[in-house]
Parts: C-alpha cells; structure tokens; sequence
C-alpha cells in the first residue's frame, strides 16, 4: 500500500504547501490570484487523472495488476522530482508555471493508474470474510500518506522560518516524495499477481454471468461515481484544504495548524481498521450510508463550530474525517464487490479518478473562490446536495458483504 501512501502524501504536500508554491512559480503581485492559480494547476492535475485511471486499468484487467502498480509508481517519482528542481518565476518567468503544470500532469496521470489499480489488487488478495478489514490498510495507508506529509509540514515550520520555507524548504517534501517512490518502484518489481485475475485469464469463453455484468455494470458505476465524488469533496475540503483554510481565512498560525490537523489526521488514521473490522460484521452499506447522512447532516453545523482557534480546527477536522472514515475504511471492498473481475480494474479505475477530477480537483478552487467573495455558505450548500445523492446510491446498492470476488458483478443491479 505503498503507493497510495504516496499518492496522498504528493497530494497533501502540494496543497499544504500551496502558499509557498503560489509565490515562487507565479508573479507574486497579488497573492490571492496566485493562489488561485496555484489551485488552478493543482485541480488541471486532476483532468489527467481519468486518463490514466482508464488506461492503468485496462491494462491491469488485460497483463495483469502488478505491471500497472509498477508503472505508476515509476511516473509519480517522475512527477515529484520535476517539482522539486523546477526554477522559479523570478528565474524563468511563465516557464515555471508550465513546468509545474506538466509536472502535476505527470502525477495525476499516475495517481489516476494508482488508485484503481491498487484497491483491485488488495481486495482480491484479502480472505472474504476479512476483505473490509484487510482493505482497510489502502486508505489507511492514504491517511498514512496525509498524515506524513501534514507532519513534515510541522516539522519545517518548526525547524526553518518564512523566509528560509519561501526560498528553498517547501521543495524538501517533493524531494522526500520521490525518494520514496523510487524506492517502492524496485520493491514492487517483485511483487506477486492476485489470484481472481489469474482465475480470470484462464477463462477461454465468456459466461452467459458475465456478458449480463458488462450490460448492467453502467448503473452500476453511476452508483459509484456519485458515492465517491461526494466524500472525495468533503475528505479534500476537511483533510488537505482546511490547513490552508484556517491558516489563509481564520488566521490561525502556521504551526498551530498544521498541529492541530496531525492529530486529527492520527485519530482518523486510528479508527480505519475498526470501521474496516465494523464493515466484515454489518456490511459495507450501513457504514457507507453513515458517511453520507452524517455529512448531510452535520456538514452546517461543522462549518459554524470552525472559528478562530487551533482547538476548533481539531475538533471540527476529527469530527469530520472520522465521518469519512468509515467509507474510505471500505472503498476497496466496496468498489471490487459491485463489479466483475473482467473489467474492475477500468471500472474503478475510471469511476474514482473521474469523480476526483470533477469534484475532487475543482473542490479547493471553487472554496477558496467563493469564501473570497463571501459564500462560502454556497460550497457547503453544494456538499449536501452531493451527500444526499449519495445517499440515495448508496441505499440502492446490494450489500456485497463477503461475496466471492470470482462472481462479483453478476448479480449486483
């Protein structure tokens, strides 16, 4: 689950350094539309991520789920490292900003590869009746990437002071990101192919199951967009973007901050195989209909309690990720047991990465956009609606709780 540490962990760097990346590869002029260009680049990232998520999972359904983690991982160092040697705006002008886009272009590329890819393979790997708790470990290991790299934003805030972070530190942590990918590439070279895949391979003819799976796996993955697009929105805008927020917004200092949303980050990261165990016990929907009601709910009321003190970023960020954890615990379980062996690694490839590029990416920007001009109270706004449609997909799904991943997808519309 190395991967998905690293995809979080170039995702949470990026947005959490975004102040310092906005200064250096922007006109620094106006700090605000630099910011906002800055986001802009980072939600461009995102359009190349349904791309990639489509193409790694076809070619995970068709030579395997090994060879498309392996490139993937081989591209995000790429992507990385770019940031992190990319000379400034003072230095080359408009051709920082382009480098910093082909270079989130890259990344996304490989997120999009990544993400499918990846909740396919330890899904199919785990034992059926531990599968939730056992893919548990994928966000659990998203959360890890987020937490490790919120935590060396603690750590550089603590160590080096504006200037010093303005001048050369916020490129440590891409530095560190592809280090690490460089290193996992090797380790997964040697990686084994997962046994639903290979039962698959083996099939000459299609069955009568599995020509009705690919007629009925639209509705299917419309369920699944809608239910990943509303909890990709509140897990960007509660765990990356609030830091920003109440550093930017609320005025909370920089160290504060970043403390406060670590320990948040921890909590969530805590609860994730419990909700996963939770899930092996009372099924995959209940736990994913909490996560949609609670933010329908509760979302208002969050964004009142979120005032002017570290304490309150605390209280608010743990409140609302451990809604979101009992989802992320379970959503490669979730998403493997909807669909048929044949095309799940396309399927949630496509689905999960499309939802992020629209919603997932935009998210930030259109936050940031519209506390600017007084209404915020409309991105919220726009958070329940998506969480109540969630909710109504989520409602209309089988409960898939320990079904043979050999047969999933025939019986699931």
């Amino acid at each position: 689950m190395a991967g998905n540490l690293l995809e979080w962990f170039d995702w949470t760097i990026y947005a959490t350094f975004a102040p310092y990346i906005a200064k250096t590869m922007f006109a620094p002029s106006d700090e605000i539309s630099a910011m906002l260009q800055t986001l802009a680049v980072f939600a461009v990232g995102f359009v190349a991520r349904p791309i990639g998520g489509l193409m790694f999972g076809k070619f995970a359904d068709t030579h395997g789920r090994r060879g498309a983690l392996v490139t993937s991982m081989l591209l995000m160092a790429t992507g990385s490292l770019l940031i992190a040697v990319a000379p400034s705006f003072a230095q080359v002008g408009v051709m920082a900003s382009a480098l910093l886009l082909v270079a989130r272009l890259v990344q996304g590329f490989a997120h999009g590869g990544e993400s499918g890819a990846s909740y396919v393979y330890i899904a199919e790997l785990a034992p059926a009746r531990s599968r939730g708790l056992w893919c548990s470990s994928a966000f659990a290991s998203v959360t890890g990437g987020v937490v490790l790299g919120s935590l060396l934003g603690v750590v550089l805030t603590q160590t080096l002071d504006s200037a010093l972070l303005q001048s050369w530190g916020w490129r440590i942590p891409f530095v560190v990101g592809g280090g690490l990918a460089i290193f996992t590439f090797y380790l997964r070279r040697s990686a084994i192919e997962s046994e639903a895949f290979q039962d698959n391979k083996r099939e000459a003819l299609v069955s009568p199951e599995r020509a009705r799976s690919s007629r009925s796996a639209g509705v299917t993955r419309l369920r699944l967009f809608i239910l990943i697009s509303a909890t990709v929105v509140v897990y960007y805008t509660w765990l990356g973007f609030a830091t920003s927020y109440a550093v930017v917004n609320k005025g909370i200092s920089e160290k504060l901050a970043f403390s406060a949303s670590l320990a948040a980050q921890l909590i969530c990261l805590l609860a994730m195989p419990f909700f996963g165990w939770l899930s092996d016990l009372v099924g995959r929907k209940p736990l994913a209909l909490f996560t949609t009601i609670g933010f329908t709910l509760l979302s208002f009321p969050l964004d009142f309690l979120f005032q002017s003190s570290a304490w309150s970023l605390f209280i608010c960020q743990t409140i609302a990720l451990l809604m979101f954890a009992a989802t992320g615990a379970i959503y490669p379980a979730l998403l493997s047991e909807q669909l048929a062996t044949s095309h799940r690694g396309a399927s949630i490839g496509l689905v999960s990465s499309l939802s992020a590029a629209i919603f997932g990416g935009t998210g930030p920007y259109l936050n940031t956009w519209l506390t600017s001009i007084g209404a915020h109270w409309l991105f919220t706004s726009y958070t329940v609606i998506l969480c109540i449609l969630a909710t109504i997909a989520v409602a209309t799904m089988p409960e898939t709780k320990g079904i043979d991943l050999r047969v999933a997808g025939t019986e699931t519309d």
